[in-house]
């Protein structure tokens, strides 16, 4: 540490550390702990202290569920946990009055796991290679962040549901009010997050409150998921009968100690993914904060000065299949069956019978398994992100579309979720995604559009020209050799034609 690390912000005096040639501030608070009687309501204000704090190592992770990973060489991040997570982190070349583009990570984790600090998406690693300032953040997870107890408890407990999000927005307005101090431009910020992090903008995208916090906008694999206030009622309820309380034991609920919470939790997973409804915590449509499907909020002008990256992994599906049960031995009557829990029962044989037609013209066998993993990895991520680039297209609003199809080194996986986030932060493997130099080139290809995007609204880079969406559907194809495409995948994208927003993420 330097006298040269002191940074004032509105907050208070903080001291980083110097590490690898940048700045860097880790565990910075952005709100008050959302602790005793803050639990599941909106985040307050920091409140300021006096002297120098330190910022020097990382804070409390939001508690959560330690699961064996199977994705092949990542371990589970062991961080310590604690409802006291609200904190950020900042990695940055210089603590001067440069105004540099500013990059903000939200992490995925399907609204239930991860954090700002795990060593997969490592900060310095954007900031190191394009002299940017980047920011990761904290925020609350499962039934911390997203858990509605309004309706149930007739508002006795306040939580919508969204709290999660509020975070995420307060620790916008805290990067936007303090950034400058850390060599970055308040008014160049770019949000960009995969899976739940990508859904988490989306709804950002949506949500009044976000507006002027952030000008650009990378969404990977996802841009759209809010469950019915109906279903989060249902989740709610689940939630108290796998705790053995009623709505009217408020009390109790806030007395809970984590490890009660986290097991009520884990049940209720359990129940999600073996079919029940109301199993599955995540953003609801609250009427309040989010006030319907986002992609639709959307299209109704929310986010109409924000220009996006959207895009997905060609074979998102696969990752699932090898979490869940062995879809590999599904046959055609349990395609349809599951298949009807995606779509309305009436879309259901058109469609798969679209993605067979489809699949056919591509390298592989096409089985159950295969389309019913198509439909499902396109709902859930490749037609929000496309929807989302029609949107702003229709606006008149530069949108950069992709899609990822670099293939694992394991086979079954295919071009699987969470395969690009290795090579947007520089953590390959061997074991998962390949780390030789053709998977090392494609790294520094994304890093640096993904860097152009943040500096100047444009992705392309010297080696690489990224045409608009537009009328004719331009999509940079993302693999071994790199290059923009017209409407590729262009019969399953059209087998969604006409199917609402509501029916995708």
């Amino acid at each position: 540490m330097t006298q040269s690390n002191i940074v004032v912000t509105n907050s208070g005096k903080l001291q980083g550390l110097s590490e690898n040639g940048l700045c860097v501030f880790k565990g910075i608070p952005y709100a008050t702990p959302p602790v005793g009687d803050l639990r599941w309501m909106p985040p307050q204000p920091v409140k300021p202290w006096s002297g120098v704090r330190p910022a020097i190592q990382f804070g409390p992770i939001c508690p959560q569920l330690i699961m064996p990973s199977v994705i092949p060489g990542r371990k589970p991040s062991i961080e310590p946990q604690s409802e006291d997570c609200l904190y950020l982190n900042i990695w940055t070349p210089g603590l001067d009055d440069e105004k540099r583009a500013v990059m903000v990570w939200i992490h995925g984790g399907a609204f239930t796991n991860g954090s700002g600090s795990s060593p997969i998406t490592p900060g310095e690693t954007l900031a190191k290679r394009g002299g940017i300032v980047m920011v990761t953040i904290n925020y609350r997870l499962g039934s911390l962040g997203f858990l509605n107890l309004r309706e149930i408890t007739g508002g006795k407990i306040p939580a919508t549901g969204n709290e999660g999000f509020l975070d995420q927005i307060t620790a916008l307005r805290w990067i936007y009010d303090n950034i400058a101090a850390f060599g970055g431009d308040p008014e160049n910020v770019t949000v960009f997050g995969e899976s739940a992090g990508a859904e988490s903008i989306g709804a950002l995208l949506a949500i009044k409150e976000s507006q002027g916090l952030f000008r650009k906008a990378i969404l990977q694999s996802g841009a759209s998921k809010a469950q019915p206030l109906s279903q989060a009622f249902s989740v709610a309820n689940n939630f108290l009968t796998q705790l053995g309380l009623s709505a009217k034991d408020v009390d109790a609920l806030r007395a809970l100690s984590i490890e009660t919470i986290k097991k009520a939790q884990l049940k209720l997973a359990e129940a999600g993914a073996s079919g029940v409804s109301g199993g599955t915590l995540g953003p609801v449509q609250d009427g309040e904060i989010l006030k319907g499907v986002p992609l639709d909020i959307i299209e109704n002008g929310s986010a109409r000065e924000i220009t996006v990256i959207a895009g997905s992994n060609l074979e998102e599906g696969k990752l699932f299949a090898k979490m869940g049960p062995d879809f590999h031995d599904l046959d055609e009557a349990g395609l349809y069956k599951r298949v009807e829990r995606l779509l309305p029962q009436q879309h259901t044989s058109v469609m798969i019978e679209k993605y067979r037609k489809a699949l056919s013209k591509r390298d592989l066998q096409v089985t159950p398994f295969e389309i019913y993993v198509a439909i499902m990895g396109d709902q859930h991520f490749r037609m929000p992100n496309i929807r989302l680039c029609e949107i702003q297209e229709n606006f008149g609003t530069p949108a950069y579309g992709y899609v990822f199809t670099w293939k694992s080194v394991i086979a079954e996986l295919g071009a699987c979720h969470a395969l690009d986030v290795g090579f947007i932060f520089g953590t390959l493997t061997s074991e998962f995604e390949g780390n030789g130099s053709a998977a090392r080139r494609l790294s520094e290809t994304m890093q640096d559009s993904w860097l152009a995007f943040a500096k100047t609204g444009d992705p392309s880079t010297a080696g690489l020209t990224w045409p608009v969406y537009g009328k004719d559907r331009w999509m940079m194809v993302l693999g071994e050799s790199s290059h923009a495409e017209s409407a590729p995948y262009e019969a399953e994208r059209a087998a969604w034609d006409g199917l609402a927003n509501k029916f995708l993420g």
